[in-house]
């Protein structure tokens, strides 16, 4: 599931993948619902593909994320509306005390923290979400086996 919710560059929130064609995609605002095309010149991620630099190499985004449900017993983050650096280096620090001093700035903590409230405000199940990855990722394993076969 984490691999059809996409941040884009320039848009506040994140979108869920509607459909996609050779020159865009459709996506949906997970605030309001509303669909917007993106073209293929600007830059999307999807959350799949984003890890946090950690002192022992990277570690997924969903990680983290299963990380934070467990510190908040499954509820949002709540650390104010305007959060110091301070704060967010220690809340960072109390789900993640190996991550990178270094390459981690306060702006992708604040990020991630968003991104998590608003998965869980949209009740996007993480645990449900990586099964249905794990699950595309072999068959496509097996499919490649087969065709290289």
């Amino acid at each position: 599931m984490l691999s059809e919710i996409l941040s884009i560059t320039g848009r506040p929130g994140l979108y869920k993948l509607v459909s996609t064609n050779k020159n865009m995609n459709i996506v949906e605002s997970l605030g309001d619902g509303k669909r917007v095309p993106v073209y293929a010149q600007e830059k999307v991620v999807a959350l799949s593909d984003v890890s946090i630099y950690t002192q022992s190499g990277d570690i997924p985004l969903r990680e983290v994320f299963k990380k934070i449900k467990e510190k908040e017993g499954g509820q949002q983050v709540s650390l104010g509306s305007k959060p110091s650096g301070k704060e967010l280096f220690v809340y960072m620090g109390e789900v993640l005390p190996d991550y990178s001093r270094d390459s981690v700035y306060a702006g992708d903590v604040k990020k991630m923290i968003s991104w998590y409230n608003i998965l869980t405000e949209h009740n996007i199940d993480l645990e449900e979400a990586e099964e249905a990855e794990e699950t595309k990722e072999e068959a496509s394993a097996e499919s490649e086996t087969k065709e290289a076969e």
